[in-house]
C-alpha cells in the first residue's frame, strides 16, 4: 500500500496540495514552517511521486550531519522501511545508500561536490534546501550553482528552499519565487529574562539557571551553549548539583551516534532529562518530552581569521531569529518556558537576523569551486548575498600565489587541491609535501594549524615545539585536551595518505618551507637592527619577542600574526633557510610613487613578493603610470593617505549597519579595507591631476562613494538609517553609527528627552538607537536602552540628585 502523507497528523499536511501545484507549474518554491511542522520529513515523501519528478532524486540539504541521519530515519521509518532503500543520507566518512534510493538527505558540501561531479544533476528531480536560514556558505555555494544549473542546463530542476525564520519578501524576491506558509501548531511559550551574565562565567551561571528551571517548572529542560567545551564544564557542575535521578545528556556534532540518539529519545526509565546542546538542537531535530528551555545567549559562527588565514570558530552573541527559535523548542509539545540569560534590552538589541557566513568568511575555497566549475568572474552567478569584493580579491590572489590559479582559470596543479577535502592552504602544502617526501610532517602542521594553540601563552613563538610535543604525545600519552584534538585531525589527514604517524627526530628547515607554501605571503626577512623586526613578503611589517629563540634568525616562515595596522605581532613561525627560497625569487620591474615628496620612481629588482633583495634604478618612468603607482602607494600605506573624514566614516558605518542588519538585501562593502584594496576601480578618475600626497588628501570621498548605492538605495538609506534624529524643538541631533551594526548611539542631555516615553529607533522599527544621556553640563549621567523602565526604575532617584545640581531646570515628577 503507498505512503499516504495525509494520514500523519503533523500541521505541514494542511500545505501539501498547495506546494505540489505550485511545484507543477514552477521551478522554484519558498515553504515557511515553524519548527515541529514537519515540512523536513512530510513534504519530500509529498512529493515523490509528482509526475515532473519522472523517477528522478531529491536531494536534500541539511546543515548538520545529526539532522540528515536522523530525517533520514524518520522518512524511512514512515514508510516501514530501512535506512538505504527509498531514503538514505550521506554525510561525511558515512553512507547509507542504495540503488534503490530515491531521497539523499545529505550534508551541504556533498551537495556542491556533487554538482562539480555533475554540472547538470542529470539523475536529480529537485533539491530541498532545508533550514535555510542558517545560511552557511556550503549552502550560498549550492544555491548559485543549482540556480545556474537551473538557468543554463536544466529549466526543469525543482528547487525547495525551506526555514521558519528568513525574511521572506526579501528571500522572494530574490529567487523571483512565491512563498507557502503553514501555521505550525505552536503552543505559548513564556519568557523569563535572567539579567545579562558575565561571560567569564557563563557554565556556573548557566548551571544555576538550570537549578532554578528544575524547582520551579516541570517536563525535560533544553540547554543551548556555544560549544563541547561549554557543555562539559556545565555538566560537570550539575552532577554535582542536582539530583541523580535526574539525566544529563550532552548533545554536539562530534559526540558518537548512539549518545546523539539517547539526547533525543525520551528516558526509557521515564527518568527527567537536561540535555545540555549546541545551536545544533535549534532546528530540524525533535527532542522528545522538552518543555523548558535554557539559553545563555551565545553560539559559535566561523570567522574568517586573517592571523591564521584560516576559517575559525569564535563565540558570539546571537540574533533574534535564533533566540526566539530556541525559546520555541518550548513550545513544541505543550505550553513552555524559556530562561533567557540576559535582560530584555539586551535583547532589543540583538541583530534581527543572523549574518550569512558568506559575508565574514574566507572565500579561498569558494573562488576554487567556482573556477573548477569554469567560472572566471565570480559575479556572473546570481547570489542571495553577493560576496564581498575585497574578500574576492584577496582570495583570488592567494588561489594565484598557490598555483592553483593561472590567469583566474583553474591550473592543474589547482584540479589536484581542489580534491583534496580542506583547505587550498592545506591542501597545497599537503600536495609541495608530497613531492618532497615529507606529508607525514605536512599532517602534523595542517592539524596544529586548524586548531587552538596546545602550549602555554609564553611558550614562544616557534611551531616545532607544538609538532614535537603532538609527537611526545603520541609516543607517551602525555599533554593536555588539545594535543588529542590536534592527534585526532592528524590521524584524519594521515588515512587520507595511507601514512603512519612519524615520531622522530624534525628538522626546522623542513617545517618552515612546508609553512611557506602554506603562507608564500609570510616568508619574512629580518630588518636591518637587532630589533626582532621582520618584513614579509606581502608588504607588511612583524615584530616577535625581543627574548624569542627565533627573534634574530635571518628568515621566519610565519604561520599566525595579528592583523594590526602597523606594526603586527608573530604567534606561530619557524626558522627558514634561504637555499630553500631560491624558486621563489623574481625579476620584477617596479616603478614606485614616493608617498612623501609624490616623485615617481622604477626599478629592476629580485624580489619575493615585497621584499626586495637586490634593487636596480632605471630611468624616471612615464606619467601616464602614475595613476597605478598612486593606487599601489594607496593599497601599500592605507587609509591615512585618504581623508576619510567623521561625515564619510558615518555614511559608510550607515551602510555596513544596514548590510549587518539587513543580509538579504545586499548593501555592498564600503567597509575601508574594501575601499582601500579596490580603489583603483572607484578612484581611478581622480588620480591623474594627483602629483603630490597632499592632492590625494583633498579628494572629497563621498559624494565619490555615495555612488556605490544605486537611487533606490540612497533613498532607502535616509529612510532606514537617517544621519540625524529631530527633536521636540525642530533642532537636529546627530546619531553615531557603528561599522559593527552595534546599535547607533545618540548623545543628548536628559532635560533634552523628558517628552519622550519610548526609546527612538531606526531600521524600520527593528533596531532601538542607544541614548548616552548627560546633565545640563554635558557630563555622563546614564546609559539607556529601554526608556520606559528607565522613567520608572532609575530616574526618581536621579531626579532627587538634579535638583539639587540644578535647580533652574523642570525636572518633572514623571
Amino acid at each position: 500500500m503507498p505512503f499516504n502523507p495525509f494520514t500523519i497528523d503533523l500541521p505541514v499536511r494542511e500545505i501539501i496540495p498547495d506546494v505540489q501545484a505550485q511545484l507543477t507549474d514552477r521551478n522554484t518554491l519558498i515553504v515557511q514552517a515553524p519548527p515541529g511542522a514537519g515540512k523536513s520529513t512530510l513534504l519530500p515523501l509529498a512529493l515523490l511521486n509528482e509526475p515532473w519528478l519522472a523517477n528522478q532524486k531529491i536531494i536534500m540539504l541539511e546543515p548538520r550531519r545529526l539532522a540528515a541521519r536522523t530525517i533520514a530515519e524518520r522518512m524511512a521509518f514512515l514508510l516501514g522501511e530501512e535506512v538505504g532503500q527509498t531514503v538514505g543520507y550521506r554525510i561525511r566518512f558515512e553512507n547509507r545508500i542504495s540503488d534503490k534510493t530515491r531521497i539523499e538527505v545529505v550534508t551541504e558540501g556533498i551537495l556542491t561536490r556533487m554538482l562539480h561531479t555533475d554540472n547538470a544533476l542529470s539523475s536529480v528531480g529537485l533539491v530541498i534546501f532545508d533550514e535555510f536560514h542558517e545560511r552557511s556558505i556550503h549552502a550560498d555555494v549550492a544555491m548559485a550553482l543549482s540556480r545556474e544549473a537551473q538557468r543554463t542546463r536544466r529549466p526543469d530542476l525543482r528547487l525547495l528552499v525551506m526555514s521558519a525564520t528568513l525574511d521572506m519578501p526579501t528571500l522572494s524576491g530574490l529567487l523571483q519565487a512565491p512563498v507557502v506558509q503553514s501555521q505550525g501548531r505552536q503552543y505559548p511559550v513564556e519568557t523569563i529574562y535572567t539579567g545579562d551574565l558575565d561571560e567569564s562565567l557563563l557554565p556556573e551561571l548557566t548551571a544555576r539557571t538550570v537549578q532554578r528551571a528544575l524547582r520551579e517548572k516541570t517536563g525535560d529542560v533544553l540547554v543551548f551553549l556555544p560549544g563541547e567545551g561549554d557543555i562539559k564544564k556545565v555538566e560537570g557542575l550539575l552532577r554535582r548539583q542536582i539530583s541523580r535521578d535526574i539525566m544529563i545528556h550532552p548533545l554536539f556534532g562530534m559526540l558518537p551516534p548512539n549518545k546523539q540518539y539517547a539526547a533525543i529519545m525520551p528516558d526509557r526509565q521515564g527518568k527527567r532529562k537536561v540535555v545540555l546542546a549546541t545551536s545544533i538542537a535549534e532546528t530540524s531535530l525533535t527532542i522528545e518530552g522538552v518543555s523548558v528551555v535554557v539559553d545563555c545567549g551565545f553560539g559559535k559562527t566561523s570567522r574568517f581569521d586573517p592571523n591564521s588565514g584560516l576559517s575559525r570558530l569564535e563565540t558570539v552573541r546571537i540574533s533574534k531569529d535564533a533566540a526566539d527559535q530556541r525559546a520555541g523548542r518550548a513550545g513544541r509539545l505543550g505550553p513552555g518556558t524559556a530562561y533567557r540569560l540576559w535582560t530584555e534590552a539586551t535583547h532589543a538589541r540583538l541583530a534581527p537576523h543572523r549574518t550569512p557566513e558568506i559575508l565574514e568568511a574566507d572565500l579561498a575555497s569558494l573562488v576554487l569551486d567556482m573556477a573548477s566549475w569554469g567560472i572566471m568572474d565570480v559575479n556572473q552567478l546570481t547570489w542571495l548575498s553577493p560576496p564581498p569584493k575585497a574578500a574576492l580579491l584577496q582570495a583570488t590572489e592567494t588561489l594565484h600565489q598557490l598555483n592553483a590559479l593561472e590567469h583566474g582559470r583553474i591550473a592543474e596543479h589547482g584540479k589536484k587541491v581542489h580534491a583534496l577535502p580542506t583547505h587550498p592552504r592545506i591542501a597545497h602544502m599537503l600536495l609541495a609535501a608530497k613531492e618532497s617526501d615529507q606529508v607525514a610532517l605536512a599532517t602534523d602542521i595542517a592539524a596544529i594549524l586548524e586548531e587552538r594553540d596546545p602550549l602555554p601563552r609564553d611558550s614562544g613563538i616557534d611551531i616545532n615545539l607544538r609538532i614535537e610535543a603532538l609527537r611526545r604525545f603520541r609516543q607517551e600519552n602525555v599533554g593536555g585536551k588539545g594535543l588529542k584534538k590536534i592527534e585526532k585531525i592528524a590521524a584524519q589527514y594521515r588515512r587520507m595518505f595511507e601514512l603512519a604517524p612519524d615520531n622522530g627526530t624534525l628538522d626546522p628547515y623542513e617545517t618552515g618551507v612546508l609553512l611557506a607554501h602554506c603562507y608564500p605571503e609570510r616568508i619574512a626577512y629580518a630588518r636591518p637592527g637587532n630589533n626582532a623586526q621582520f618584513q614579509l613578503a606581502n608588504g607588511k611589517y612583524a615584530q616577535a619577542g625581543h627574548r624569542d629563540d627565533l627573534a634574530h634568525d635571518p628568515w621566519l616562515a610565519v604561520a599566525n600574526l595579528d592583523a594590526r595596522q602597523g606594526m603586527g605581532k608573530i604567534f606561530l613561525a619557524s626558522p627558514l633557510n634561504p637555499k630553500d627560497l631560491a624558486p621563489l625569487v623574481k625579476k620584477q620591474e617596479t616603478i614606485t610613487w614616493d608617498t612623501s615628496d609624490g616623485e615617481l620612481t622604477a626599478s629592476q629588482d629580485l624580489r619575493i613578493g615585497s621584499i626586495v633583495l637586490q634593487r636596480k634604478p632605471l630611468p624616471t618612468p612615464n606619467d601616464k603610470h602614475r595613476p597605478a603607482a598612486i593606487s599601489e602607494a594607496i593599497k601599500r600605506e592605507g587609509e591615512d593617505l585618504l581623508n576619510f573624514s567623521e561625515a564619510v566614516t558615518q555614511w559608510q558605518n550607515r551602510v555596513l549597519s544596514l548590510r549587518k542588519w539587513r543580509p538579504q538585501e545586499a548593501w555592498p562593502d564600503v567597509s575601508t579595507p574594501t575601499l582601500l584594496i579596490t580603489n583603483y576601480e572607484w578612484l581611478r578618475p581622480y588620480l591623474t591631476d594627483v602629483e603630490v600626497p597632499e592632492d590625494l588628501f583633498q579628494i572629497d570621498l563621498l559624494p565619490i562613494l555615495q555612488q556605490f548605492l544605486t537611487p533606490e538605495q540612497r533613498a532607502r538609506l535616509e529612510e532606514l538609517v537617517p544621519s540625524e534624529i529631530t527633536l521636540s524643538d525642530g533642532s537636529l541631533m546627530e546619531l553615531q553609527y557603528f561599522a559593527h551594526g552595534n546599535p547607533p548611539v545618540l548623545e543628548i542631555r536628559l532635560q533634552d528627552v523628558l517628552d519622550w516615553l519610548k526609546q527612538p529607533l531606526v531600521d524600520a522599527g527593528e533596531m532601538p538607537v542607544e541614548l548616552q544621556l548627560l546633565t545640563p553640563d554635558l557630563k555622563p549621567l546614564a546609559t539607556v536602552t529601554d526608556l520606559a523602565t528607565f522613567w520608572q526604575a532609575e530616574y526618581p532617584a536621579l531626579r532627587t540628585d538634579l535638583l539639587k545640581q540644578f535647580p533652574k531646570v523642570n525636572w518633572p515628577v514623571n
